[in-house]
Parts: C-alpha cells; structure tokens; sequence
C-alpha cells in the first residue's frame, strides 16, 4: 500500500507543476477501521470503513491553497491541481509560507525501530465483539451496577506518504486497538457512571477485558451517593487519568500558533519560570509504540527529543516552518496536517516529571480537599489563563476520600495553577502523555 501511496503523491506533484504551481507538497493516506459496540450481550453497531485520502498544497509565490479528495482518479488529480493553482492566485500573500530547505530534510530514519504498528493479523469483528461483550459482562457482574452504557472495542491501522516538489519522499504506517466501558450504578435520579478504557498500538498489550469492565463497574458504585462539596479555598488533586489537561492547557500555551498570534497566556515568558523548579516537561517523538511516535513531521523534517520546560524554566515554543519564521527562530519539526489542511504545530509524546510520592501519600497531605476523576465542560481563556471547569470526584477530609461529589465548578488562573503543582509517582509510562495525579493548592471550588 505505501508504494501505491508514494506514487499518488507523486502524481498530486507533477498535477501540481503542470497547473502552474511554484512549489508544493502532497499527502496521501490510507484508513481502515473497524469499530464494535456491545449491549445487553448483543451486538449493537458494527461499523467497518476503509480508503485513501488525499491532500495537495501549491504554493504560487507567498501564496498558497490546499485541496483534498478521496477520489484517486487520474482525472481527479489533474482537476484537483488546477483548482489549487486558481485559489492560491487568488489567496493573500503569506511571507512565511515555504517548504523546507532540501538540507533540513530528514534522510535516514528507522521505522521498525519505533514498532509503530503491530504486524499480527487484523482482529476479526467477531473477536471485537468477544471484547466487548466480556467488558460489558465484567461490569454488570459487580454489585450495584445496574447497566452498561457502552462497551465498545475497535481497530484502526493507517499508512501515511509524504512528499514535497523540491525533493522529500517518505512514509510510515501505523496500527490501534481499543476497548472501553461505561458503567452505571443506581436508579433514576440517583444514576452515577463512570468509565475506563485502555488503547496501544500492539494487541498484545491490551489490558484484559475483565479488567476494564471491572474497574468502570466499580468506580460507577463508588459514585452513587455523590452530592455537592462545600464552596471555597482548597486543594485540589488532578488524578492521573485527567491530570494530563491540565499540563495540556500549558502545551497550547506554548504552542507557536499561539504565541505568533498574542493570543497565548504564556506568550512572553520564554526562559522565565512557569512551573515549580523541581519540574521538566520533556517530548520525545522517536519513543517505541507510542500513538504520537513519527520519524518525520509533515514538512518532512527529521523528529527528536527536545525539552519544553526544564527546572520550570520554559525553553522553547513549539514551532512548524511558518510559525519558526514569524518568529523568527527555527522549525522544531512539530508540523502536523491533515490532507486538506495545511501544517500547523502539534506535540507527540510527552512526559512530566514524576514525584516521589504516591497519591495516597499526597492526599494525606491534602488533609481537605477535593480529587478530580472527571472534569465537565470548559471555560478557559488562553489570553489570559482565567480557569473554569466543571468537575466531579470526590471529596478528602483528614487526607481519606469521605465521600463523592459532583456539580462543582472549579477556578482559578493557570499561571498560578501551573507554579504550585505537586505531582505523584503514578503516571502510566506506556501513555503518549505521561503525566502523574497532580496536586494544586488553593483552588476556588464552587459546590453547595
């Protein structure tokens, strides 16, 4: 499939020069998915879906158009490259637009190296609804669960070519497998629900199903029950399956789109201190089996380890080749795009320092609080880092959880939010993102 999708991008390419275009770059990829919903032991949805996209962006001067289409014809691509010749003469100037310099690209890279995807047979639907059906069983076998919203199991593998007119050529492909439960506990206007879910990149590494049936029956129970905490001044532990968003608002803000834009809360502290001394922010694109793994970005500059926060000190933005330019520093080759888009700055795999000690450990040392097992809705602003969310968990007296809450709102400002962080030693090392349970102090919680 690869060498069909190296020869569609050439194809876009030379469409491309015989429209008129200065330069340009092309995508091409090619899905399939398979995707198995279960309830009440039976078969619910089953949804199969497989083709080829592709993309094509021309550059005519410092004006640029993208184009994509799902039809590989040879015709279509000829129509293709004459639409995106006509818009891009059309389109205002950009001065930062522009492929990369042939030297910045990357020439050597190991795809095996990075077990992107798993070489064992695709799972039959039948296995998926196996899955799912033993996850929706583990669930309803726990005492108080009265049903299960969801049980789902899925299959995704892709194979990505990218190319560009003045020289770069190259691929990957990648695989998925996934599986969740919704549980819920209790009766009419009592119902609570809570969920998990595991997903990888090798089957074989998939948790059981039992085990994710299990663990989103029992945390449904432990929901029941659950009323509103008391409003004020307390700390708040993040846990470490939703802590990653909130180390997530930080990435947006140092993202170079962002930055470029003024629209960032961050936008004026590189090489200040954004985050407690004792902490680093690290992203490493080239780690095995990992979602956001790639040997390349989509401007086909090689990919490596970098430092985005070191000792709290943030080191850098994350930059495409446009938004390098506009502020006037170099690529970190963290360009990503779809076929009808054009590239932009995104972070792959990314891990944050952990503590040394355990969540329990740190809730002790809460003493009153609350912990967050899920957040609800959003109302952050990027300008200024104002923070309100909706959240639900429960809540900690004399450092033990009491009992469980929800309809809460939480707030507060995530410069300062950021700067009192203490994270756990818990975080899952096999995540793309690697964060622990975080611990913040001195949240305004909205309740009863």
């Amino acid at each position: 499939m690869t060498q069909r999708l190296e020869t569609l991008t050439q194809q876009l390419l030379d469409a491309a020069k015989r429209a008129g275009a200065d330069s340009a770059d092309a995508m091409a990829l090619h899905g399939t998915s398979i995707e198995i919903d279960v309830r009440q032991g039976k078969l619910e949805q089953a949804e199969r879906s497989e083709g080829v996209d592709i993309g094509l962006r021309v550059m005519i001067g410092q004006r640029q158009a993208n184009v994509s289409a799902s039809d590989t014809s040879a015709a279509t691509i000829e129509t293709l490259a004459a639409r995106a010749v006509a818009m891009a003469k059309e389109a205002p100037e950009d001065p930062y637009i522009g492929l990369a310099d042939p030297s910045e690209f990357a020439s050597e890279w190991d795809v095996g190296a990075l077990e992107l995807a798993d070489p064992t047979e695709e799972p039959s639907a039948a296995e998926l609804q196996e899955d799912a059906r033993r996850a929706e069983a583990a669930a309803m076998a726990q005492d108080g669960v009265t049903q299960v919203q969801s049980a789902g199991a899925s299959y995704g593998a892709r194979d990505v070519w990218i190319a560009t007119s003045n020289g770069f050529s190259g691929g990957y492909g990648r695989t998925g497998r996934s599986l969740s439960c919704v549980a819920i506990a209790g009766e009419g206007l009592k119902m609570e629900r809570d969920y998990d879910g595991d997903s990888r990149t090798f089957q074989a590494d998939l948790r059981s199903p039992e085990e994710i049936g299990a663990l989103a029956g029992e945390r449904a129970v432990g929901r029941q029950g659950a009323i509103k905490p008391p409003t004020g001044a307390y700390p708040v532990m993040y846990d470490e399956r939703i802590s990653s968003g909130l180390i997530g608002h930080l990435l947006s803000a140092v993202n170079g789109a962002m930055v470029a834009r003024g629209s960032s809360f961050l936008r004026e502290d590189l090489g200040r201190q954004v985050l407690p001394k004792s902490l680093s922010i690290t992203e490493d694109p080239l780690r095995a089996r990992q979602t956001g793994s790639r040997p390349f970005d989509a401007e086909g500059l090689p990919t490596s380890a970098r430092t985005i926060v070191q000792d709290g000190i943030l080191m850098g933005w994350t930059l495409d080749l446009a938004t390098g330019r506009k502020l006037r520093m170099p690529s970190t080759a963290n360009a990503g795009r779809s076929p009808g888009s054009s590239p932009s700055p995104i972070v792959s795999n990314v891990a944050l320092t952990q503590g040394d000690k355990s969540r329990e450990e740190l809730l002790r040392e809460m003493g009153t609080g609350l912990l967050v097992t899920s957040l609800i809705g959003s109302s952050i602003n990027p300008t200024t880092g104002d923070y309100s969310r909706g959240a639900s968990g429960f809540w900690v007296e004399n450092g033990e959880i009491a009992y469980p809450v929800n309809e809460c709102t939480l707030a507060g400002n995530l410069r300062d939010m950021l700067m009192q962080i203490t994270p756990a030693n818990d975080a899952r090392s096999y995540l793309s993102r690697v964060v622990p349970s975080l611990l913040v102090e001195g949240l305004t919680i909205a309740g009863s």
